[in-house]
């Protein structure tokens, strides 16, 4: 499972250095037939990904790849889900939130997660066992997998309850059932919105940056299992409103339900 797991974390970092020669230069889009944008660097992350990971032998589903039949998909025991570039729309806005994700997938519970953040060269990840996750700052793109391994810093979701709830909101994409929930939390407590774009939202609340993340509103798969993967290994839930328990992956339909992030 390390193995598996520092690949994915080489497989990121080199992603996040694609990404950040496109982000350097100006960004042509494109849009897809859902109208989200795609850019060189999507596609440039996404196949640096797909070399590293297919060594693994273990079956992709990314973003960016051709998404195969339920069919075809339905027996395996282990996938990986992958965004190359998530935060499209923040890459585009130059603000420096958008993320590598990458995570492996067993018996449609995420068991390894890696989330990278190119423009500040941040890395988190889980311990290989998926009960720990760990952050660290990368000075170079040619740190070895040892030195992240030695210098990262495990992190931790809020211990203890403060006057004051930060409730994690999106740049992009607060509408109007996450206000209205939202609305509802300040009736009773004290809150603070606290923006993020990406799955950065994921990381700030389990590194004790916020207690809550409502996200009603349409996400996909890829959008979601690296974050699950490494709020989960600190304790935080991840929770599909609609049956109360974790979302689950390499569903038949891979858009999510709406869900609930919270310590």
């Amino acid at each position: 499972m390390k193995d598996l797991l520092s690949i994915a974390i080489i497989a990121s970092v080199e992603a996040g250095e694609a990404i950040m020669k496109v982000y350097s230069n100006k960004i042509n889009v494109i849009y897809k037939e859902d109208e989200s944008p795609l850019t060189l660097a999507d596609k440039n992350a996404n196949e640096i990904i797909n070399k590293y990971l297919i060594k693994s032998k273990i079956p992709i589903i990314s973003e960016e790849n051709k998404i195969l039949t339920y069919d075809e998909r339905k027996n395996w025991d282990q996938c990986w889900i992958v965004d190359p570039l998530d935060g499209t729309k923040e890459f585009i806005k130059r603000n420096g939130e958008f993320t590598v994700n990458i995570a492996l997938i067993e018996h449609s519970k995420p068991i390894l997660g890696v989330i990278y953040v190119p423009a500040t060269k941040t890395l988190y990840f889980t311990s290989e066992d998926c009960l720990k996750s760990y952050k660290v700052l990368l000075k170079t793109n040619t740190i070895s997998i040892d030195d992240i391994f030695n210098n990262a810093i495990e992190i931790f979701p809020t211990q203890q309850n403060d006057s004051i709830l930060r409730i994690v909101g999106s740049r992009s994409h607060l509408n109007e059932a996450t206000k209205s929930y939202i609305l509802k939390i300040e009736k009773k407590n004290k809150t603070k919105i606290v923006s993020r774009g990406s799955s950065l939202k994921f990381c700030l609340i389990a590194e004790g940056g916020a207690e809550i993340y409502p996200r009603f509103a349409p996400t996909m798969e890829w959008d979601t299992a690296a974050g699950q993967a490494i709020c989960e290994a600190v304790g935080v839930k991840v929770i599909d409103i609609t049956t109360n328990e974790p979302l689950k992956y390499n569903k038949q339909n891979l858009l999510n339900p709406y869900f609930l992030v919270s310590t």
